[in-house]
């Protein structure tokens, strides 16, 4: 781990109930008070209210899981980024897999998304990744820079000074498939390094998290490499027990 401060976020999806939020944010709470990483729990809009209402007084953020590229307007059941920014949210994803494998949500659309988020003084996280075929035909970097460079031509090099990168292995994600710390490495050093070619402080300062099924029981090891500086945890981050082993971790 680098001197970069680590950041887990936690991206509950879909899942989760009122009833269900308070004893789990609780647990998480009560935990953290060791940990080293700044933590954020990205919540289905609905929630995110009563999630921040929760979250008072602590240092844990709030994070929404999508966000619409319009700021207002004829766009029946899409949330602003003005309604995210009045409700206390600190962070947003951008460019999650499954909305733009799921929602066919395109590069360019993604990097509005991003500036959007960051015209409400918002941060985004922007999430890369290749699926299982562009892996087995080679091709990962070329699909990361090409997703990674549509957002640097919609906002420039300088917007990635207030940003977060998570890079998803779509072929890691729930599929029985597992990539090694090293393979996570490569990419994330693959990042960093196209980023220096524009702006070598920024890349040295930016966080980039792994998102490809972290676990508790292999946190420490992803956590360990040099340009792994934390992670975006799905389904770990329901049971506050295996979110805190891996919150832990990044020490």
């Amino acid at each position: 781990m680098s001197e970069r401060q680590p950041l887990v976020a936690a991206n509950w999806k879909m899942n989760g109930s009122l009833e269900s939020m308070k004893p789990l944010v609780n647990a998480i709470k009560a935990g953290l008070d060791k940990a080293k990483a700044e933590v954020a729990i990205c919540a289905p809009y609905v929630y995110l209210p009563q999630l921040k209402q929760e979250l008072d007084g602590s240092a844990i953020h709030t994070g929404a899981q999508n966000v619409s590229e319009h700021e207002a307007g004829a766009y029946t059941g899409e949330i602003s980024t003005s309604m995210l920014s009045d409700i206390g949210c600190h962070y947003v994803i951008v460019g999650h897999s499954e909305r733009r494998n799921l929602y066919a949500e395109s590069d360019v659309l993604v990097a509005e998304k991003f500036a959007r988020v960051q015209s409400a003084n918002m941060l985004p996280i922007l999430c890369l990744g290749e699926q299982l075929d562009e892996r087995e035909a080679g091709t990962t970097e070329t699909v990361v820079a090409r997703q990674l460079d549509a957002v640097i031509s919609k906002v420039g090099i300088a917007a990635f000074a207030q940003a977060v990168i998570a890079y998803e292995p779509v072929w890691a994600i729930g599929t029985g498939k597992t990539a090694t710390k090293e393979q996570a490495q490569e990419v994330h050093a693959f990042i960093r390094q196209r980023l220096a070619q524009q702006d070598s402080t920024i890349a040295a300062s930016i966080r980039l998290l792994y998102g490809g099924s972290v676990k508790a029981d292999n946190a420490s090891d992803l956590f360990s490499m040099t340009d792994v500086d934390g992670g975006l945890i799905g389904g770990a981050s329901l049971i506050a027990e295996d979110f805190l082993a891996i919150c832990q971790a990044t020490r």
